[in-house]
């Protein structure tokens, strides 16, 4: 197999360049988000996007997209492929630097304590993070419940406003990773098992056996179950002071286009408040969040009796 020189010296550019090095050396372990990369490197998500960016246009490394991240790893071609491993052979692995970032990553991922579990922590659950935590009353609330696990934020925020979180998880690995991240952070939470795939049915609230002052709906990751349906459960889970948090993408809310010919087209944004409307909830706040290349709608609701009680009052 032969590269033609123009190629060649492109590619050496790229991993030309320590902190590019090793990255091609992380990603070569593996699929990586650009979270992990960044804990491994110890840099800015910033800087190591420019990095990823530029190997990435050389064709050093792909881009993945894993269901709501996006992971980076070695380039799936053969001439790619056989550049970075020859590089990488030349490299002592034994070398103080990789074998610091190798850690830092199996350490982040949560590889190297529960193999072929890991624990996704991204931008855009960053981003789910935050809105929760910045339309949160001060103080704590006694119980927390989190439908769809696979933003470990959002497992973060639930854990640290209540005193009792309970979380639902759709899949074991999900679960596994969700009851891993817990441990190690040291937080109080009962994570569950759905009892099907639908992330969240009469049997789950059963189990749960309360109703909960905060419930956080990740339909983002429960996307095998009808959002209507999602949202009439997580009512019905809700406390009568309770407040409700949702995300959902935006897409998802939009009228096909074969039926908007058939009927007055609906925003999203009024379908979304309509459907709170439907289960008794008054919209507080909605806003759209943009990261890792998704489109969300994020939503906190109250009981509509609480509010219009309070208004009066």
């Amino acid at each position: 197999m032969t590269i033609r020189a123009p190629q060649l010296i492109s590619w050496l550019r790229a991993a030309g360049e320590p902190s590019r090095l090793r990255l091609l050396a992380l990603c070569d372990q593996g699929d990586l988000s650009v979270s992990d990369l960044a804990q491994a490197v110890g840099q800015s998500e910033p800087r190591v996007c420019r990095h990823l960016r530029i190997l990435s246009e050389a064709g050093l490394i792909e881009r993945l997209r894993n269901g709501q991240w996006v992971h980076y790893r070695v380039a799936a071609s053969a001439p790619a492929a056989s550049f970075v491993k020859g590089l990488l052979a030349q490299v002592d692995r034994g070398d103080a630097v990789f074998a610091r970032d190798l850690d830092r990553a199996l350490a982040e991922t949560g590889s190297s304590k529960e193999p072929g579990v890991r624990t996704f922590e991204s931008r855009l659950g960053r981003a789910l993070k935050n809105f929760v935590e910045n339309n949160t009353p001060p103080g704590r609330v006694d119980s927390a419940l989190l439908v769809g696990v696979e933003h470990l934020e959002l497992l973060e925020s639930a854990a640290s406003i209540a005193s009792e979180c309970t979380a639902i998880a759709h899949s074991r690995r999900a679960a596994q990773s969700a009851r891993a991240f817990a441990e190690r952070r040291g937080f109080n939470c009962r994570v569950l098992l759905a009892a099907g795939p639908d992330g969240l049915c009469e049997r789950d609230l059963t189990r749960a056996g309360q109703s909960f002052e905060l419930v956080i709906l990740d339909h983002l990751a429960t996307a095998n179950t009808e959002f209507a349906r999602l949202l009439a459960c997580g009512r019905r889970a809700l406390a009568p002071n309770g407040r409700m948090w949702l995300f959902e993408r935006y897409e998802s809310l939009e009228i096909p286009r074969e039926k908007a010919k058939e009927k007055i087209v609906e925003h999203p944004l009024a379908r979304l408040r309509r459907m709170l409307g439907d289960q008794s909830l008054s919209c507080e706040r909605l806003s759209p969040i943009e990261e890792d290349d998704e489109h969300v709608l994020a939503a906190v609701a109250a009981p509509a009796v609480n509010r219009e009680q309070a208004r009066r009052a």
